[in-house]
């Protein structure tokens, strides 16, 4: 796979030629950091109500302050950052040459500039995978990525030979995985990663130059289509690719020309008979819009707040009286709470509390806001914020 960055003139004229695209990965073998027009493509995409999100992974060893600000400014929704230990020195024994501090000063930066503009986006999560050498840290990095505001996502390491982990029961107490791959195999009957092979039909992946690619695996061949210049639609039902679907479903024999036909995961398959059923690649149905709802204290004295989101167009007051299950969110500490929702019209409520850690002192009842809100079936994230000292 030959080196270079997606170019904003073909991503425009892909958008532009698929009004229906509403999300799109912008990540996967490479760094989409390195790009130096990543701005113009995450407008781009913007502009047209196009979702970016990033959690195939990504080092963030290399960001300006400008890039980090536009993920936030242009509401890329989540991102997975790729940080395999707790330490500079446990971090850079699997990430040569990348840099820890970095990567946690760039985080840092990112929410610094979430609170900036009041935004949950982008999300983060912190990908740890597993190894006998960073085992110990386990507990740490998940401290570290919950101060950071991050979710922790512990992965099972790709090679079982590098740095083989020493307590295999302590860390699946820790992580809820197994040791390697192959223990994950013995233990479920599939392979680790047969997921991937549904984005054959539900995300089919391209390289930067606009290459069918099929997979996020795949990084040794094509599928004979290039995107940019056959067009989307025509370019995800070429022949290889509607053979390679059928052939992971033990329809047909693999053609020895597709990509799939030296990849693991289909050799797994054919080994077992396990094939790819029709119910796992279904259609999903219409995606619930994922919603932030942000508090603004401005001038209110209150230290926490719960959230709730009922349907319709007026405010409920029995509602006020008697609140259904909320978030509950701590200011100064949390940005928003998240919901997801059809579209349709809301009323967003708001209950500001003033609470003392200690119990020992009881606060006024603080008046609560409410906000309604219309949602759209697209973009498929929205943001709103709310003041606490709004009238209802």
């Amino acid at each position: 796979m030959r080196p270079g960055h997606l170019d904003p003139a073909s991503f425009e004229a892909l958008l532009d030629a698929n009004p229906s695209l509403t999300d799109i990965e912008l990540s996967n073998y490479g760094e989409m950091f390195l790009n130096p027009k990543l701005a113009q493509l995450l407008r781009i995409a913007f502009d047209r109500g196009v979702v970016i999100h990033a959690d195939n992974g990504v080092n963030l060893n290399h960001a300006s302050p400008e890039i980090l600000e536009s993920l936030v400014q242009l509401q890329v929704r989540s991102i997975t950052v790729s940080i395999d230990g707790a330490s500079p020195e446990v971090y850079a024994h699997y990430r040569r040459k990348g840099d820890f501090d970095r990567v946690i000063g760039h985080i840092t930066q990112i929410n610094e500039y979430k609170r900036k503009y009041c935004s949950s986006f982008p999300l983060l999560t912190w990908q740890f995978i597993v190894f006998g050498h960073n085992e110990h840290e386990i507990e740490a990095a998940k401290t570290k990525a919950a101060e950071l505001g991050m979710r922790f996502k512990p992965k099972i390491s790709w090679d079982d030979d590098f740095s083989p982990i020493k307590d295999s029961k302590l860390v699946q107490i820790r992580t809820g995985l197994h040791s390697t791959r192959e223990d994950h195999y013995r233990a479920t009957g599939k392979d680790y990663n047969r997921s991937i092979c549904h984005q054959l039909w539900k995300a089919p992946v391209l390289n930067w130059d606009g290459r069918v690619m099929g997979c996020c695996r795949n990084f040794w061949g094509d599928f004979g289509a290039d995107a940019f210049h056959d067009g989307l639609s025509a370019s995800l039902e070429t022949p290889k690719l509607q053979h390679a679907r059928e052939a992971l479903m033990g329809r047909a024999p693999m053609n020895p020309e597709i990509p799939c036909a030296t990849c693991d995961l289909y050799l797994t398959m054919q080994r077992d008979a396990n094939w790819i059923t029709p119910h796992e690649v279904a259609p999903s149905d219409q995606p619930d819009i994922l919603l932030s709802i942000v508090p603004i204290p401005e001038t209110s004295p209150a230290t926490h707040v719960d959230i709730f989101v009922t349907p319709g167009r007026e405010v409920n007051r029995l509602f006020l009286a008697r609140p259904p299950q909320a978030h509950r969110l701590q200011l100064g500490v949390n940005l928003g709470a998240l919901v997801t929702l059809p579209p349709g019209d809301y009323v967003v409520y708001a209950l500001p509390k003033q609470l003392d850690p200690t119990f020992r002192k009881q606060y006024p009842a603080l008046p609560p806001a409410t906000l309604p809100i219309k949602i759209t079936d697209r973009p498929i994230i929205r943001e709103f914020q709310i003041p606490l000292t709004g009238r209802l």
